[in-house]
């Protein structure tokens, strides 16, 4: 009988640990912001990690629109594949479990995004459509901007 208790014991505390990891995978590490914005709460190495990916996207978004202004397919490929998922692999896991659900899914659409537009990109699609795909993609990073600060701990 004792078995059976210490067996049910740890069935219970697996389902608690599945359960607050799952809570915490959702809603990350947050707290209200100091404007109308939620804040996510990040190691200060983690907050400049993530400041430091923002900066390098809004500088290979600049290399994807020269490229657009001079039609020159090839540049815009291959800065839009530099921000690629491949650039997403790399993420420390306890960082992604800080950061909430939704922050979490903008970031992987627009790394996303921006595969999508190299391969529309290689396969010549007109620049004005290519633009396109561009403001699409902006307006995330326009309303990941609105509704999320990063804040160290």
């Amino acid at each position: 009988m004792k078995t059976g208790k210490l067996a049910l014991y740890a069935i219970a505390l697996w389902v608690v640990t599945i359960a607050a990891f799952g809570w915490f995978f959702v809603r990350g590490n947050t707290v209200a912001g100091t404007d109308t914005r939620m804040a996510v709460v990040l190691a200060r190495d983690e907050r400049e990690f993530v400041l430091a990916e923002m900066r390098d996207f809004l500088a290979g978004l600049q290399v994807v629109l020269d490229g657009l202004n001079r039609n020159d397919l090839k540049q815009v490929a291959s800065a839009a594949r530099a921000m690629g998922m491949g650039t997403a692999v790399d993420v420390n896991p306890a960082l992604m479990a800080k950061l909430p659900l939704p922050f979490k899914q903008l970031g992987m659409s627009v790394h996303h995004d921006m595969d999508e537009l190299a391969q529309a990109a290689e396969r010549q699609e007109p620049v004005p459509q290519l633009q396109g795909r561009v403001t699409q993609t902006l307006a995330k990073c326009v309303a990941c901007h609105a509704t999320w600060q990063l804040k160290a701990q």
